[in-house]
């Protein structure tokens, strides 16, 4: 199952997702798409025209540039997610949105799609531990759902 992990730029999550069996969607792998393309001139600095035309269906043309930016390049990730795991309160080391109004913007976009998703509270020291767990056990729980539809698909 493709699991966006927030933070989107979260290599700790990312590395969760993939030991729990599932693909990460995350930013990285965006952005390198986005640097590989043939329209960006000086990658990663550059926003194509497609970004903004993203941007727009969810933001309105008066908000500032970088929330438009940002939302145009994390909406093809909420697209592809069918489940998400969002680490609320997290250090920068974790990953960072660079921008609270766009961080608490995609947020409710996960929210509001509707797909299997684990809020997790960063609470760090021991408590991490138990996030961990947390969030294995919830990746473990998509492994067996992802199983059923298949077994019910092909029965």
């Amino acid at each position: 199952m493709k699991v966006l992990v927030y933070p989107p730029n979260s290599l700790i999550l990312a590395d969760l997702v993939e030991r729990g069996g599932h693909e990460a969607v995350v930013l990285m792998k965006e952005i390198g798409e986005h640097v590989r393309d043939a329209e960006i001139d000086a990658p990663p600095l550059n926003v194509t025209e497609d970004d903004l035309k993203r941007a727009l269906r969810y933001v309105s043309v008066e908000e500032p540039a970088g929330l438009k930016g940002r939302i145009g390049l994390l909406t093809p990730l909420l697209d592809k997610a069918e489940a998400s795991i969002i680490l609320s309160d997290a250090p920068p080391t974790y990953g960072c949105m660079g921008c609270a109004v766009a961080d608490e913007f995609f947020k409710f976009l996960i929210r509001k799609r509707g797909i299997p998703t684990l809020e997790v509270k960063y609470e760090g020291g021991e408590k991490l531990e138990e996030a961990v767990k947390e969030i294995m056990a919830f990746l473990a729980r998509l492994s067996q759902e992802g199983e059923t539809t298949t077994s019910e698909k092909k029965g």
